[in-house]
């Protein structure tokens, strides 16, 4: 009775991982590489459970190979604790999900990009520089990550602009907002916004706050914008100031 129930509940666990494995796939990334490994490992569990159950049958006292299996099994931990550090940091990750495929991450140590694969071992992501990082999961874990991605897609573009003193504010506050609108990466609800922050020691300090599609987009958006911004303020005769030093000679 007891093999007959092993088999079966080794058939059934089959079933349940690769069922498993096929349903969260599409949302995490995992890997379906993986599903032999945790299907041998349940495997193992369960043939070593129904050997003790079949040796307390016959009246084997096990109480000496469990306890060689604890001491064997400390042994393994503190052999492995950085294997079973990034496996349970993975679990937190799959539990917590702070994060997807597709989703674009800032870590603690300032690394930017595109999550690309959420592994049982390590995560990695692609930098904009199509650079492929693979962080272990204890790390992600224990980090504070800044997802750009979540709650909504859409990614804030801030735009600081110095205008010379003297300027028209009213004119720089409307050529900014028709820059933004103008630009087909920018989303027109929430509407873009200018805000006139502070009097500088060379000029006055504005910020354009907008809305861009798509954390993807920061830095095309960002490119374009300045760029707009540039050519429409030399165009209308604005001034974008420089630090300047006046020196002045005296005779005695």
């Amino acid at each position: 009775l007891a093999i007959v129930w092993a088999i079966t509940v080794i058939r059934l666990s089959n079933v349940f991982v690769e069922h498993s494995i096929h349903k969260v796939s599409d949302i995490t990334g995992l890997s379906k590489d993986i599903v032999p490994l945790l299907e041998n490992v349940l495997k193992i569990i369960i043939i070593v459970a129904t050997l003790m159950v079949v040796l307390s049958v016959w009246e084997i006292n096990i109480t000496p190979l469990v306890a060689s299996a604890g001491i064997a099994g400390v042994a393994i931990a503190i052999a492995a604790k950085d294997t079973l550090a990034n496996f349970f940091g993975g679990i937190s990750v799959f539990m917590d999900r702070p994060f997807k495929i597709g989703d674009y991450i800032v870590l603690d140590k300032g690394e930017r990009g595109e999550v690309v694969a959420i592994g049982v071992r390590s995560t990695r992501i692609k930098t904009r520089d199509d650079i492929l990082i693979t962080i272990p999961n204890s790390i992600i874990a224990n980090s504070k990550i800044i997802n750009e991605s979540a709650p909504v897609p859409n990614f804030r573009v801030r735009i600081p602009v110095s205008v010379a003193y003297g300027s028209d504010i009213d004119l720089v506050e409307k050529t900014l907002s028709e820059i933004a609108v103008s630009n087909k990466n920018i989303l027109r609800e929430p509407p873009p916004r200018v805000r006139f922050r502070e009097f500088g020691d060379s000029g006055l300090l504005f910020e354009l706050l907008c809305w861009a599609k798509e954390p993807a987009l920061r830095g095309l958006t960002v490119h374009e914008l300045n760029s707009a911004i540039y050519k429409k303020f030399d165009e209308i005769g604005i001034t974008i100031p420089f630090p300047q030093r006046d020196v002045h000679l005296y005779r005695k």
